[in-house]
């Protein structure tokens, strides 16, 4: 990167900051070194869980971790990966990570009955990635066309949990579809062979991979769950309520950096990517790049946070979306918005808004 391109990215980190610290009267500039005179305290340890290797859709908190945004906040953050959502809350439910990034919908299944009381303080994708990804080669071009085929589904995929609800939303015979249990090692090579119709998945995992296995964009019907009436949100930071109640400014502090390493990864997804790639053993920075803007365009950047900025959420989607989970999950206590989602940790609205 040139230096010229450094400094003003530089420039840009602090203004972010000093909006989202909600300071006035001073320069971007003169507001952080004013913060960093005032940090007098050793940094605060923070291990923060992953909840699969990582790829383009961790970006912001790449960025926070190599752009200086987590040492901004006083914060040395240690980057761990869990093998999936529910390990990755279980890990914060006994406090030996402080943070995660999760599915949300498997934090809402979790909070059943007497779990611990872990909560979302920030909303990473708007939209679940949730989607049937088939080939209309194989006669499915829209979601009516499932009836009768062969879905793919591989061990612990948490998209069929969702399947359900979409299916009695849009009047589809759920008993039609046939799912063949699969690793998720053999769903994309097994679609890209024929072998099935159709896999459920993520979006930006599954159909890029395709794309990358050779199957043409244009034999692809990537059918998301969002097109079709699911109200699900996706990955959300999750935090260990014991630490939440020690050290409620470190959590402001994560949370900010997540909302400038958001606004950094879309203002620069190419360099977004090459840092994500730096941390991967096999990374493709194409494919990451491509993932990434998937991502943002998908996930992240819907109407709603347009309309009411990053990392909140709307209280009566997210009730509509936990009985949408209840059609496939039995809970013992239906937990509401309020045990899933904590939003006194956000910044005003001001600094969350997308320009």
């Amino acid at each position: 990167m040139h230096a010229n391109q450094t400094a003003s990215q530089t420039i840009a980190i602090r203004c972010i900051l000093a909006l989202l610290w909600g300071l006035t009267g001073f320069t971007c500039l003169g507001a952080i070194e004013t913060r960093a005179a005032e940090e007098k305290h050793p940094p605060v340890a923070v291990q923060f869980s992953l909840d699969r290797p990582i790829n383009a859709a961790d970006a912001p908190f790449v960025l926070a971790a190599t752009d200086g945004l987590y040492s901004s906040e006083g914060l040395a953050v240690t980057i761990n990966v869990a093998n999936g959502s529910p390990e990755a809350i279980a890990r914060v439910a006994a406090g030996s990570s402080d943070f995660a990034l999760v599915d949300i919908n498997a934090l809402i299944r979790f909070r059943d009955k007497d779990a611990p009381p872990v909560k979302a303080v920030f909303m990473l994708f708007n939209a679940a990635p949730y989607a049937i990804i088939a080939r209309k080669s194989r006669g499915i071009h829209a979601l009516s066309d499932i009836e009768g085929k062969t879905l793919g589904v591989a061990e612990g995929d948490l998209s069929i949990r969702l399947w359900p609800a979409l299916a009695r939303q849009n009047g589809i015979k759920a008993a039609s579809v046939k799912q063949n249990p699969m690793s998720a090692a053999v769903r994309e090579p097994m679609l890209s062979a024929g072998q099935i119709d159709a896999v459920t998945g993520f979006s930006y995992l599954s159909a890029i991979n395709l794309r990358d296995r050779g199957v043409p964009a244009d034999d692809l019907a990537v059918l998301r769950f969002a097109d079709y009436g699911c109200e699900a949100y996706g990955l959300a930071v999750i935090v260990n309520p014991a630490f939440a109640a020690k050290q409620p400014e470190a959590v402001r502090g994560f949370v900010r950096a997540a909302i400038v390493g958001t606004h950094l990864a879309i203002k620069s997804p190419e360099h977004a990517a090459d840092e994500v790639v730096s941390r991967m053993e096999d990374g493709s920075r194409d494919l990451e790049l491509e993932r990434l803007r998937s991502v943002i365009a998908e996930n992240i950047l819907t109407r709603e946070v347009k309309r009411n900025g990053l990392g909140g959420i709307d209280h009566i989607r997210l009730e509509r979306s936990i009985d949408q989970v209840a059609e496939d999950f039995k809970f013992g206590k239906r937990p509401t918005a309020a045990d899933i989602f904590d939003d006194s940790f956000l910044p005003p609205l001001g600094g969350r808004l997308i320009n």
